[in-house]
C-alpha cells in the first residue's frame, strides 16, 4: 500500500493543559496516537513535522495585541482566559505548534508530498476570533491554514467543511467579508456559541460563501449523509475549490459529553468518503483535515480511526451504503434541505 495520506503527530502537544481537570485534555491525543503506534496502523501513514507558525502568519488572521496577550501566559501555570478557556505554561508554545502543523499539512498536500493528510494537534481552533480565545480555541489553526494556503501557492478558491458539533464562529467571521474561501458548516443548533444560524450567509462580496446547516439535536448518520451530498456537492461542483480543508471534531459522536447527535464513525468514515470523492474531482484529492473537538475518548480515537482508514484507502463507503443511509431520512431531512435549497438558490444551483 502506497503511504498517500500524511498525519501530523507530535508529543508536544500533549503539555498543554496537562494536570487540569477539563474535556480537553491531553488524553484526547494520547488515544488517539496510542491507536496510531500499533503494528496495525502505524506503518500507513507519511509522518508530517511540526513546527511553529510565525508572528507573520499568525498575524493574518489574529491582531498583533491578541497574539502578544497568548504570549505573556507563556510559563505561568495557569491564566484564565474564559470560563472555558484555560492556558497553562506550555500553552502559548503549543498553539502555535498547532497551526504551524497544520500548515505544514497543507503543504505536503499541496506540493504533492502526500495525496492528503490529517493535522491531529491540540489545542483546537475553529473558535478563536481575530482578537478572542474562547471555547477551548486559542489560535484558529485552519484559517491560519487557509491564508497560509492562499499566500504561499497562490491558491484562489479554498473550501472550508466544518462538522465539528458547534459551529466555528472564528472561522466563520474570519472570511466572512471574502469569497476566496467558502465556509460550510453543520452544527448543533442552537447550542454553543450561539452563531450558525442559517441566516448567516456572509458580507458584501462574501455573501453567498458562508453556508450554515443548523440541525436540531438527535441527528444522525443518514441525516449528515444527505446534507453532504445534496447540499455540499452541488455547491463544490459550482464553486471549483483548489483545496478542502476540513475541520474535523468528533463531539457529534453518538456518546459525545459535549454534544447531543448521534453521529457514529461509520457517519464519519461516510463523510469523509464523501469529502475525498469531491477533492479527487474537483482538486486532484488535495484534502487536509485539523482535529477540532470530541471529547468521548473512546468514541475519538474510533471515529479518527474510521476517517484515517477511509483517507488512506483501506476501506472505502460504497456507493450502496450512501444510498442506504439516505434512504433512511424523512420529513425532518426534506424539511432542512428543501429550506437551505430555496435559501441558497440566489447564489449557488
Amino acid at each position: 500500500m502506497s503511504k498517500n495520506t500524511g498525519i501530523v503527530e507530535d508529543l508536544r502537544y500533549i503539555r498543554h493543559g496537562a494536570g487540569l481537570t477539563h474535556p480537553e485534555a491531553p488524553q484526547r491525543l494520547v488515544a488517539i496516537y496510542d491507536m496510531l503506534d500499533n503494528p496495525d496502523m502505524s506503518w500507513k501513514f507519511n509522518r508530517i513535522d511540526a513546527r511553529h507558525a510565525t508572528r507573520e502568519e499568525l498575524e493574518r488572521v489574529h491582531k498583533p495585541s491578541f497574539i502578544d496577550s497568548i504570549a505573556q501566559t507563556a510559563g505561568k501555570s495557569m491564566t484564565m482566559i474564559d470560563t472555558d478557556t484555560v492556558a497553562t505554561a506550555e500553552t502559548y508554545d503549543t498553539a502555535r505548534l498547532a497551526a504551524g502543523g497544520f500548515m505544514n499539512a497543507i503543504d505536503s498536500v499541496v506540493s504533492g508530498e502526500s495525496k492528503n493528510a490529517f493535522a491531529l494537534v491540540r489545542p483546537p481552533g475553529h473558535h478563536a476570533q481575530a482578537e478572542t480565545a474562547t471555547g477551548f480555541c486559542f489560535f484558529n489553526n485552519i484559517a491560519v491554514g487557509a491564508r497560509h494556503a492562499l499566500a504561499r501557492w497562490g491558491l484562489e478558491r479554498i473550501l472550508i467543511v466544518d462538522w465539528d458539533v458547534h459551529h466555528g464562529n472564528g472561522t466563520q467571521y474570519a472570511f466572512y467579508e471574502e469569497n476566496q474561501v467558502l465556509y460550510f458548516s453543520t452544527h448543533q443548533y442552537p447550542a454553543y456559541p450561539g452563531t450558525g444560524g442559517a441566516a448567516e450567509m456572509g458580507k458584501g462580496e462574501g455573501r453567498g460563501y458562508t453556508l450554515n446547516v443548523p440541525l436540531r439535536l438527535g441527528a444522525n448518520d443518514a441525516l449528515y449523509v444527505r446534507v453532504f451530498r445534496e447540499l455540499l456537492s452541488p455547491v463544490v461542483r459550482s464553486f471549483r475549490p483548489e483545496l478542502i480543508l476540513v475541520s474535523a471534531g468528533f463531539d457529534s459522536y453518538i456518546g459525545d459529553p459535549l454534544g447531543e447527535m448521534k453521529v457514529t464513525p461509520e457517519g464519519f468514515a461516510c463523510m469523509t468518503r464523501i469529502l475525498l470523492d469531491l477533492a479527487d474531482e474537483w482538486c486532484g484529492g488535495r484534502l487536509v483535515m485539523v482535529l477540532e473537538g470530541g471529547y468521548n475518548i473512546q468514541g475519538l480515537k474510533k471515529c479518527v480511526r474510521a476517517v484515517l482508514l477511509e483517507m488512506v484507502g483501506e476501506t472505502r463507503v460504497t456507493e450502496e451504503t450512501l444510498n442506504r443511509l439516505v434512504g433512511e431520512t424523512g420529513e425532518l431531512a426534506d424539511q432542512v434541505i428543501g429550506q437551505a435549497r430555496e435559501r441558497w438558490a440566489f447564489y449557488w444551483k
